[in-house]
């Protein structure tokens, strides 16, 4: 059986985990159950969370069995890791349509079908649980002086709004659901981000405790850019994996946009490239690096959003970046009224709007630097109104230095 390992090592996944060596023994030498949690809190997932499903999907295609945990029930006591205050409490309605629409997405990447790999919503167990019980049989194993130790609820306890009794639950239910999956499926290893190192070690303890049997923990480092970003970050917000929320197109062009000082780092970590190809585009320099991105930001999309979608992309990409005819079917796309166009619309909120400026200063400063555009023409004053003479074809596209563009049809 292939060392995956080494292959998670090798590609940048690995940040702390309980035993190197014996998890590499297990993984090499058995075929093993493992998961990762997902609180549906948002009906789609961003790019960050690309990085815990393609181990996932290393781990599978290395014959392990992997469990997608959607976190029903922990998504209505809120996890306060990396908050600064505590998360909007969903309906069990959202929470449902939420869990579905990820499902969706992680079947691109994982196989669900014929025992391959288990989706699981932890609110089938969390929530018949009786409170007091809960508390007798689980709540006992641990102590509130270790658990404000950790660095999620330290800096909440520092914060004049504090951390909610809810909250401070929150690791008593996930640890016991490395507990549920333990007995019932056997799992042994739990995967999740370097921020839930300390939830994760709470539910290996609560099994050896509880068990007496010995489980793992791997975390996955927290990516940043080389600017020190965080991963998924635009001017437009978030980068998700729903279509209708970063269309293919912008999604592609996100990858595109890679500073050249990660593009080797993601090809490792978001592409089934063999190595031997990440190292060589990655090792491209000056112009020749468009060459990386652009197997970077296909790998990607293809793999988010299919080969007919990513192919569409790129060759919109191409004809923009190369000055040829552009694919506007692969453009975003805003609809704004007619009416609007007839009274004037300033070309700063039109920019803000469609997302092509984090703000109105922002697009102030671009017009200023000469990279604003309106169907090709240059925009020149930060007052300008755009009206229905600058239409072309009944549409506006804008474009945000030489690559971003967005659009504009009327209703």
């Amino acid at each position: 059986m292939e060392n995956v390992f080494e292959v998670l090592n090798e590609r940048g996944f690995i940040q702390q985990c309980t035993n190197a060596d014996e998890i590499a023994r297990e993984l090499s030498e058995n075929k093993i159950t493992f998961y990762a949690g997902f609180d549906p809190t948002t009906a789609s997932l961003q790019v960050g969370n690309l990085v815990p499903i393609m181990a996932m999907a290393h781990l599978q295609r290395a014959r392990h069995t992997p469990i997608a945990i959607i976190g029903g029930g922990t998504t209505m006591v809120g996890d306060p890791s990396g908050k600064t205050e505590m998360r909007q409490l969903l309906s069990r309605e959202t929470i449902e349509v939420n869990s579905l629409g990820i499902l969706t997405q992680l079947k691109r990447y994982l196989d669900f079908n014929d025992g391959y790999g288990v989706f699981l919503n932890n609110n089938d167990w969390l929530l018949p649980l009786g409170y007091v019980e809960f508390l007798r049989d689980i709540g006992r194993h641990f102590r509130v002086n270790e658990m404000i130790k950790a660095e999620a609820y330290r800096q909440r306890l520092e914060r004049e709004e504090g951390l909610s009794f809810i909250e401070f639950n929150y690791q008593l239910l996930q640890a016991y659901d490395f507990l549920h999956l333990f007995r019932k499926y056997d799992c042994t290893l739990q995967l999740g981000g370097d921020d839930q190192w300390g939830n994760i070690l709470a539910g290996v303890d609560l099994v050896r405790r509880v068990e007496r049997k010995t489980v793992h923990a791997l975390t996955f480092p927290l990516l940043t850019t080389a600017t020190g970003e965080k991963m998924g970050k635009t001017v437009r917000g978030a980068v998700w994996l729903k279509p209708s929320q970063t269309p293919p197109y912008e999604f592609y062009q996100y990858w595109i946009n890679t500073d050249d000082r990660d593009v080797e780092r993601f090809l490792a970590c978001f592409t089934f490239l063999p190595m031997d190809d990440v190292t060589r585009l990655g090792g491209l320099k000056d112009e020749a690096i468009r060459e990386a991105k652009e197997v970077l930001a296909y790998e990607v999309t293809k793999l988010a959003h299919g080969k007919v979608e990513a192919e569409k992309a790129r060759t919109a990409s191409r004809a923009a970046f190369g000055g040829g005819g552009i694919d506007l079917s692969a453009i975003p796309t805003t609809t704004i009224h007619s009416s609007r166009l007839a009274a004037g619309v300033a070309i700063v909120d039109l920019f803000c709007e469609v997302g092509l400026g984090a703000s109105k200063s922002a697009v102030r400063r671009l017009i200023q630097q000469g990279g604003a555009y309106v169907n090709g023409k240059q925009v020149i004053e930060a007052d300008t109104l755009v009206t229905q003479q600058d239409l072309d074809e009944d549409a506006l596209l804008l474009r945000h230095g030489k690559k971003q563009y967005h659009r504009v049809v009327l209703e």
